[in-house]
């Protein structure tokens, strides 16, 4: 059964606490509005945030927690995951607070997993001071990519604007070696379904852009569009999948094409993430689709240079917890809708 709206518990990875990840976290609750539509848990520490919150000379209250089950409806509540001091630098890339920045979205994650908390939406992380030998993983996607059941995909999104990619966080010069038939033909479908049951989106219409300049310009530019793209995507579009291209990607966004489709998917990161978070205005959100929850983040990184300063604009933050409830109530509607679908009534 679907849950009610404010009934809807966002969990909060903190990000690195040197960024700005805490000042966009804690400007979005500024608004008490906020938590009409859902009760935040953000996984840190309380007197860590009261601090930021002082640095910032922010009006929230926060209400510190000790286990989830202490959560409050109408509260910012703060779930002490450790208790010791942490010095904080603002602005400066400090491998101990990575370290508590993945100790806070690994616990949020778990929760995620069991049930705990809705749907999680995680502030900026630096991928560099992360790793360790407990934590291997290039970002937050790939660790959710295997604590969480499905293929994710990275889909931006803003208003009717969405740009999936077929590979993401790979060099330039292994794109073209790691686009396969099954990759192809998986990425598409995994747009296809998140279109239909995350966004409501009966018949979804989804545009791929080549991968080379001008696709290939039949074979003098590259092969790949011509031998691979194209087939692959005459299959899918027979089996009653409607997608279209290779696209030309220079032209593309520029003459508003992208405007006639549900989703973009772009061949690698920057030919779509570019045109993206040009057209989106600082108010873009990253949504991992593919898995068996929800999970978005803002289209930006921790921003060293602007830390500690107020001066963050924290809409895509707030736009990403909106599109997380959005997902959250879509999905649990293309579920219900699911289990119970309409009889047909027999002839007598």
């Amino acid at each position: 059964m679907m849950k009610k709206a404010e009934n809807i518990i966002v969990g909060i990875s903190i990000g690195d606490l040197n960024g700005i990840g805490s000042e966009v976290v804690l400007k979005t609750f500024e608004d008490s509005r906020m938590l009409e539509l859902c009760t935040p848990v953000i996984f840190a520490n309380v007197k860590i945030m009261s601090f930021i919150k002082k640095n910032l000379d922010s009006t929230v209250a926060l209400h510190g927690i000790d286990k989830l089950d202490q959560i409050l409806p109408g509260k910012i509540n703060v779930l002490n995951l450790w208790r010791e001091a942490v010095d904080l630098n603002l602005g400066v890339n400090d491998d101990k607070v990575g370290d508590y920045a993945v100790k806070s979205f690994v616990s949020a994650t778990k929760a995620l997993k069991e049930g705990l908390v809705d749907v999680l939406v995680t502030a900026p992380i630096n991928k560099y001071n992360i790793q360790s030998d407990s934590f291997k993983f290039p970002g937050h996607t790939d660790y959710l990519n295997q604590e969480l059941e499905g293929n994710a995909l990275m889909l931006m999104v803003q208003d009717s604007l969405r740009v999936g990619l077929l590979t993401d966080h790979i060099p330039l010069s292994e794109v073209a070696s790691q686009l396969t038939e099954d990759l192809i033909t998986q990425k598409i479908e995994t747009v296809r379904k998140t279109l239909i049951q995350d966004f409501s989106i009966n018949k979804p219409k989804i545009a791929v852009l080549g991968l080379n300049p001008h696709c290939g310009d039949g074979g003098v530019i590259g092969k790949e569009d011509d031998d691979l793209l194209k087939p692959v995507l005459k299959k899918l579009f027979e089996k009653g999948t409607l997608v279209f291209g290779p696209f030309a990607a220079d032209g593309f966004f520029g003459s508003g094409q992208y405007e006639k489709y549900d989703a973009v998917i772009a061949a690698y990161h920057d030919q779509g993430l570019i045109p993206f978070k040009t057209l989106s205005f600082g108010n873009g959100v990253n949504y991992t689709a593919g898995l068996n929850k929800v999970r978005t983040s803002p289209d930006h990184g921790t921003a060293y240079d602007i830390a500690g300063k107020a001066i963050a604009d924290h809409n895509s933050f707030k736009e990403a917890v909106y599109l997380a409830l959005d997902v959250y109530r879509s999905r649990a509607q293309y579920e219900e809708i699911s289990q119970k679908p309409l009889k047909i009534k027999e002839k007598h």
